[in-house]
């Protein structure tokens, strides 16, 4: 099943890479960004201030994918289940309020 599913995957990159056609030039090999030509230099760094925003985002998203099914099937589920749910939104308030101390959410 696992060389399956290896072939699966990595069988139409094989196939495109003997069958695509090869026509290299300038334009072709040329940076592309919206329809313009690119200006100046490629490396741009961000803060890190900007991550951060990214990764709270994903924990407090991740939370929401987990919270939304459960509170559906919330009249049916046990008390292990709430204990369950109860710890996982404990954390991530706890981590909520550990960015909120470290100063990470306010804008400077």
């Amino acid at each position: 099943m696992i060389v399956l599913a290896v072939g699966f995957a990595c069988g139409p990159l094989i196939l495109s890479a003997i069958l695509a056609p090869k026509k290299p030039g300038e334009i072709k090999e040329s940076t592309f960004e919206c329809g313009l030509e690119a200006k100046g230099d490629p490396w741009v760094q961000f803060k890190v201030q900007y991550y951060l925003y990214a990764l709270a985002f994903v924990i407090f998203d991740i939370e929401a994918v987990f919270l939304y099914p459960w509170a559906v099937a919330f009249t049916d589920l046990s008390f292990g289940a709430f204990m369950a749910m109860a710890i996982f939104i404990i954390l991530l308030a706890e981590s909520l309020i550990y960015l909120w101390l470290k100063g990470v959410l306010s804008w400077k």
